[in-house]
């Protein structure tokens, strides 16, 4: 980093900043979730509640670890890549602090910056740490010089928009090429990160630059002013972001407005189903086009469905799920079928060796899935959650937390180069959006764990943890203990302030009651007898499972107990035969977790492994396996040979060097 600069700038901005505790204390508190009353604007928004990072304490020995990896290792290696390559000299330059023509291979790599800030800023609420919050400063000082007075930030077109970083856009000037120059994307991923910094710090020198972008943004679109929409969305939820922070109604309805306007395009040229801009959104139904401007774009239209009660926006959303879900998800998780445009494919185009699956469109999936939650309550979204989580999102970090896919396949053959040129893990990408995406969002996930909806309690996801959750009229401490997802056994310590009467919401993942994911694209070959059980302080509960939970209604007291135990049995999964790529094929799973089999456990005949139905599979030891993973273990017939086929989750493939990994296997 150029020490020189950030020194005086960092001393100077330090100096202007003035922290308000009561802005701290009372929007600290706002942090992954949004009041369901009417604010100043009488506008609704989301009926439940997340419960604030803040709130909660991970001791997870699954995903802390993952957490801390990120913290310790992966921000800081982000940071100096985005030194090395340029993103910071990119601002200054743009500033004329510094000369030279614009670094980077990529109109958005200001981007990079800001997503790394983001996951940095959510770091700092469990990890509280001086040296990198006044590194953030020092950050967010340079950002500052590259911003135009009147609040236009895109570096390279203020550098020299005649000659773009990438041959695929075109020259031009400000706003000309919308559908490829990525000034929107920029200012969607700059709001998103100065609301978190902002929300985390209490600070505002981030937050300032955010706000006087999006009101250069209200100037310069809607009707009766440049009436265009961006090429890859993601302004739309920044920009409602700073509408919940600072009640600016011009912020949400400029939102709205880049929504309504796709697929109209008066008097503009539509930019095509890859940017979803065919039809208007209320109309669209299937989920088409680039994979990740895709699920940005359905969770915007879900915060505006919210905040408006908009019942267009509410059915579009829905169709467009149950499209995605029962028709172009991957088993994983992973959406986005193609490498040709980063796109999904037709309706139950799912290969395997050539799937996308780009890390970034899961994270995009789970942002939208939690949004769906928080306006339904149904446990259906979460049972994408968690699948998308432990499957096809973590496989897109290393465990190290410095190698990356870009892509993930569910099949390789050792030689196709699907990772952006390489058949295993890389250091970094010329676009590495994938990798600072994964930075912004793995610290955030203590925020998906609880929810709340007057007095009820959701629990959503498993893991070890500590929380302090207000409801209208108690406090309650909620403990977990668990091993999951090796162990299907949680306990869960309820401790109210106030000995009362509310309610628990037990969520009860799909796959422990016989559905693979919502719809029958994916089902089990048999179904299991195990049931899950819940019980209450040692006796058990006879349950009966709404929309997905277990509604422990009762008048609660301190130290009283939940159990609940979820059946861990290996599971064979089989596809819908209108997917042709796994016809006569069969995966496993173990709860939450799908696995694969990767050639340095078994050797180079992998891809040729029968796995008849008859055979039985079996936990094994994790001595000797990467990141403690239990794997599971079978013999299968191979000729005149009984194979020993071990298998270990897919996130965890593609750790130990290149080789063949498959997780769909023949039956015959």
């Amino acid at each position: 980093m150029r020490h020189g600069y950030l020194r005086s700038y960092a001393k100077k901005e330090r100096f202007k900043i003035q922290m308000n505790m009561k802005y701290l204390y009372f929007f600290i508190g706002l942090l992954f979730f949004v009041s369901c009353q009417k604010d100043e604007n009488g506008l609704s928004d989301y009926p439940i509640t997340a419960v604030n990072i803040t709130a909660v304490k991970l001791t997870d020995n699954f995903w802390l670890p993952k957490i801390k990896v990120i913290q310790n290792s992966t921000i800081q290696y982000a940071f100096n890549k985005c030194y090395t390559e340029g993103r910071m000299d990119n601002f200054l330059i743009a500033g004329g602090k510094l000369e030279g023509t614009t670094r980077g291979a990529m109109p958005f790599d200001d981007t990079d910056l800001y997503k790394i800030i983001e996951g940095a800023s959510y770091s700092l609420v469990s990890a509280p740490d001086p040296k990198l919050d006044a590194y953030l400063d020092s950050l967010i000082a340079i950002i500052k010089v590259g911003q135009e007075k009147d609040g236009y930030l895109t570096t390279w077109k203020t550098i020299d928009h005649e000659h773009p970083p990438a041959p695929w856009v075109k020259p031009g000037g400000r706003w000309e090429n919308l559908s490829a120059s990525h000034e929107l994307y920029n200012s969607g991923h700059l709001f998103e990160a100065a609301s978190a910094h902002y929300y985390a710090t209490g600070k505002r020198n981030f937050l300032d630059i955010a706000l006087k972008n999006a009101d250069l943004l209200v100037k310069t679109f809607g009707p009766g002013k440049l009436e265009a929409v961006p090429g890859h969305q993601i302004v739309e939820t920044g920009l409602i972001k700073l509408y919940r922070i600072t009640h600016k109604k011009e912020y949400l309805e400029l939102a709205r407005y880049f929504l309504d306007e796709r697929g109209v395009g008066k008097d503009r040229k539509l930019y095509g189903p890859y940017n979803q801009d065919h039809i208007p959104v209320t109309q669209q139904d299937e989920v088409v086009g680039h994979a990740v401007r895709a699920v940005y774009m359905y969770a915007g239209m879900t915060d505006i469905a919210a905040i408006y009660r908009d019942t267009s926006y509410m059915k579009a959303v829905d169709n467009l799920w149950e499209n995605m879900v029962t028709k172009k998800m991957y088993v994983t998780g992973g959406i986005g079928a193609r490498h040709e445009g980063e796109s999904f494919g037709d309706n139950y185009e799912l290969p395997n060796l050539t799937a996308y699956n780009e890390t970034c469109a899961a994270i995009g999936s789970v942002y939208w899935n939690h949004r769906l939650f928080m306006l339904k309550g149904d446990a259906k979204y979460y049972d994408i959650i968690e699948r998308t989580l432990y499957n096809g999102l973590i496989v897109g970090l290393s465990l190290r937390g410095t190698e990356f896919f870009y892509p993930n396949p569910l099949e390789s053959d050792g030689i196709y180069k699907f990772n952006q040129g390489s058949c295993t893990r890389q250091a970094w990408f010329d676009c590495s959006c994938c990798p600072t995406n994964l930075i912004r969002f793995v610290p955030s996930i203590p925020g998906l764990i609880y929810a709340i909806d007057e007095d009820s309690v959701f629990i959503n996801l498993y893991m070890s943890n500590s929380a302090m959750i207000s409801l209208p009229d108690n406090q309650i401490r909620l403990a977990q203990e668990t091993q999951y997802p090796w162990d299907g056994k949680v306990l869960i310590k309820v401790s109210p302030k106030e000995k009362g009467k509310f309610t628990v919401k037990l969520r009860i993942p799909g796959w422990s009651m016989n559905q693979v994911i919502p719809g029958d694209l994916y089902t089990f070959l048999d179904s299991s007898r195990a049931e899950f059980k819940v019980s209450i302080n040692g006796k058990e509960y006879q349950q009966t499972v709404r929309r997905g939970y277990v509604n422990l209604t009762r008048k609660w007291k301190d130290g009283d107990q939940i159990e609940l135990v979820l059946p861990m049995a290996i599971r064979r999964v089989i596809a819908d035969e209108k997917v042709k790529e796994d016809i006569g094929k069969v995966a496993l799973e173990r709860g939450p977790l799908v696995y694969c089999a990767e050639e340095i456990d078994n050797n180079d005949l992998i891809l040729q492994v029968p796995v008849p139905d008859k055979v039985e599979f079996a936990t094994g030891k994790n001595e000797g396996f990467p990141d403690g993973v239990h794997p599971i273990i079978g013999e299968v017939p191979l000729g005149n040979i009984d194979y020993k086929l071990t298998l270990i989750p897919y996130y965890a493939w593609s750790n130990r060097g290149v080789g063949k990994m498959q997780v769909w296997f023949p039956r015959e």
